[in-house]
């Protein structure tokens, strides 16, 4: 049985709703349809503007092909990657309208989410994240326990900069959607743990904490042990971050870690040299797997 067409959402001005939605850090996509050929219900310039739950503004001619559309937007709103495609409209394709069309749809498909990135730590690594991060297209927000290192002076780049007097006040005005990235670059160990531990309970896809791999693993065995990592799939946790480009300054440091923002983003990390320490090993690590011992290892050899 063939699915109906979907509803669109009334109200939003569409441009209004992308302004939105670029703002939130909330996941869409833009239909515009660039051309025709035949008969058609769409017009050229016609727009559809789809959120990750379905929802849509604006149309590009109704029909049963407008849900092809929308499943399109949702698979770009996936890949993060724009498409160019084209829809043949059937007798089978005219919809609620009722028309004979036999005509072609060619319509540019493309991600509105702007990447959100919130930088924990106002030091001077930040500064040149902040910098470095802004010109690749991340919308960055800085959060820190320092009103003389977090202000909109030392980062003009920064969408947002939250001060306060202790990191769990500065918790308390942020928000942070599922679409964006953390990266915790304090200027100590307990601080980079509470921002951990904050930045895993949240919904965010990527999480990275910058420092050895003997910090790392101490940062895990703390929180476990305190049971503060319960529900959180270490999957998300990047650490140690930045991609292992041979650098040792603050603007290379830098580098690294956009450089990784950018491949996990494109979903291209797989195959780069990491810093990171294994899943398997944060397993260990936190107890949730037995550590290897020579036996088995011998067995799996």
């Amino acid at each position: 049985m063939p699915k109906p067409p979907p509803t669109p959402e009334s109200g939003p001005d569409l441009f209004e709703e992308i302004v939105r939605l670029r703002a939130s850090g909330e996941p869409g996509a833009l239909a515009t349809v660039i051309g025709t050929r035949g008969s058609t219900p769409g017009k050229e310039t016609m727009r559809l503007l789809v959120k990750a739950s379905g929802e849509f503004v604006g149309t590009v001619g109704g029909g049963c092909v407008e849900a092809d559309v929308v499943d399109a937007c949702l698979d770009v709103i996936e890949s993060d990657v724009p498409k160019r495609l084209t829809f043949r409209l059937t007798a089978n394709a005219t919809g609620e309208s009722g028309l004979m069309c036999g005509g072609e749809l060619e319509v540019f498909i493309e991600p509105v989410t702007a990447p959100q990135l919130v930088l924990f730590g106002a030091g001077h690594i930040s500064k040149d994240l902040c910098t470095i991060a802004a010109r690749a297209g991340f919308r960055v927000t800085v959060v820190d326990d320092r009103a003389t290192f977090a202000n909109a002076e030392r980062f003009p780049e920064a969408r947002a900069v939250i001060a306060a007097d202790t990191f769990t006040e500065c918790f308390e005005r942020l928000s942070v959607p599922a679409s964006a990235c953390c990266v915790v670059v304090t200027r100590g160990h307990a601080y980079d743990l509470e921002c951990t531990e904050y930045a895993l309970h949240t919904a965010a896809r990527y999480v990275g904490l910058i420092g050895s791999h003997v910090k790392v693993r101490n940062i895990l065995r703390r929180l476990a042990s305190e049971s503060r990592l319960d529900g959180v799939d270490l999957e998300r946790l990047h650490a140690p971050i930045g991609i292992d480009l041979g650098g040792g300054t603050h603007g290379e440091i830098a580098v690294s870690i956009v450089a990784e923002l950018i491949a996990h983003r494109r979903g291209h990390l797989e195959g780069l040299r990491t810093k990171r320490i294994s899943t398997h090993e944060m397993q260990t690590v936190t107890g949730r797997v037995a550590p290897a011992t020579e036996e088995s290892e011998a067995g799996e050899a």
